[in-house]
């Protein structure tokens, strides 16, 4: 039988970052346990009262956020570079928006969509090899970007 395991700690007040799930297979045994569910039920109310408007956009800021590592836009520079997984985060991201853009305003989507084409700007420059237009990451969803 699959129950919870142990829940992330719970987070710090007004945090939105992203939940971290564990499942296991042995069942809580100790008062411990009985704790972390009590924490995990307040996590679930938490999440519970977060709009999805807010939850996409968090989602899509975090992917922004390391796709700029994984480009090398950070201050660290190459160290965490890998052009492969920042492709990886850009077509998420793309996709992401694509779905979403029906569900978030305008208001919050048009920054989303500029850091979009910026990381994906950021990737046509970094890479060796040019993909075609509209072969680049997440193109599938924009469309073909030129700088």
């Amino acid at each position: 039988m699959l129950t919870r395991g142990h829940p992330a700690p719970a987070p710090r007040p007004g945090w939105t970052g992203p939940i971290v799930w564990v499942m296991s297979e042995t069942p809580p045994q100790s008062a411990e346990n009985d704790s972390q569910a009590a924490d995990f039920d307040a996590m679930t109310r938490d999440i519970a009262e977060v709009p999805a408007v807010e939850v996409i956009v968090t989602v899509a800021v975090n992917l922004m956020s390391a796709a700029a590592v994984k480009l090398g836009l950070t201050d660290e520079g190459d160290k965490y570079k890998d052009l492969d997984e920042a492709r990886k985060l850009v077509h998420a991201l793309a996709g992401l928006l694509d779905a979403s853009t029906t569900e978030i305003s305008s208001f919050h989507a048009a920054p989303l969509r500029d850091g979009l084409k910026s990381l994906q700007l950021a990737f046509r420059e970094a890479s060796l090899v040019r993909d075609e237009p509209g072969q680049g990451p997440g193109e599938k969803y924009t469309g073909p970007v030129y700088g």
